[in-house]
């Protein structure tokens, strides 16, 4: 894990301490341990796990501030990507995990509770119940999602999450211009707009991603997101 740590530093400028190294050891070793049972993840080798998943995650911190203290929820989550290896980095973080599937949702409060994160909370729930809920809706600084769904449908999932002047935060793949012209009718009905894209290249040419960094710079319509499934079925295109 030395090799990670020093990949991290020379290509994100991001130092990993002995006591964060040790949480990702853990982390990792508890995905391997729980995986068949709670059906996680298909990458299942040590090295593919650290640079596909905590690598990747990490590379969210380009756009993301590291130290400093605001919201964040990250919205299918799964076994907790990006947000627990963000919090790991940056524990002041708020942190909001969303989890429809119940056993990803579990072993995601099996690793906060044995890496002791703090200020964190695990919900089994969908994002378009979640951004109807005046407990989340429009109450969060940054909402992310890691390979989730096409920007269309995943920026309605996102965007009623965050209040005016906050950030949405989508890690796809490398080539997607198209998607992202799809999805501009949806940004801007949802109250956004594309601040920036950042290519992402992972180390030991295992991929490349973007980050499509969204604000917002008004109040969703109250009609979004628009009832369980019904943005999957039809986009705003």
């Amino acid at each position: 894990m030395d090799i990670f740590q020093k990949l991290v530093l020379t290509n994100l400028g991001i130092s990993i301490s002995d006591d964060q190294l040790e949480k990702f050891i853990l982390f990792e070793e508890l995905l391997i341990k729980w995986n068949n049972q709670y059906n996680l993840t298909s990458i299942i080798d040590p090295e593919e796990i650290r640079i596909k998943h905590f690598y990747d995650s990490l590379t969210c911190l380009t756009c993301i501030p590291i130290n400093e203290n605001f919201s964040l929820i990250d919205v299918g989550t799964g076994a907790g990507f990006p947000g627990i290896p963000l919090t790991i980095i940056n524990p002041n973080i708020q942190l909001t995990l969303v989890e429809s599937i119940r056993k990803k949702a579990d072993f995601c409060r099996i690793i906060i509770s044995e890496l002791g994160i703090k200020n964190s909370r695990v919900i089994t729930s969908r994002a378009e119940t979640i951004g109807q809920d005046l407990t989340h809706r429009e109450q969060y600084d940054w909402a992310v999602a890691r390979a989730v769904a096409p920007l269309p449908i995943l920026v309605e999932y996102l965007l009623p999450l965050v209040h005016i002047g906050g950030s949405v935060l989508a890690q796809k793949g490398f080539a997607l211009d198209s998607e992202i012209n799809k999805s501009k009718k949806a940004i801007l009905i949802l109250g956004g707009s594309i601040k920036k894209k950042t290519p992402i290249s992972l180390p030991e040419n295992m991929g490349k991603r973007t980050l499509i960094h969204i604000k917002k710079n008004k109040n969703t319509p109250s009609t979004y997101p628009r009832r369980p499934g019904a943005p999957k079925k039809n986009p705003i295109i």
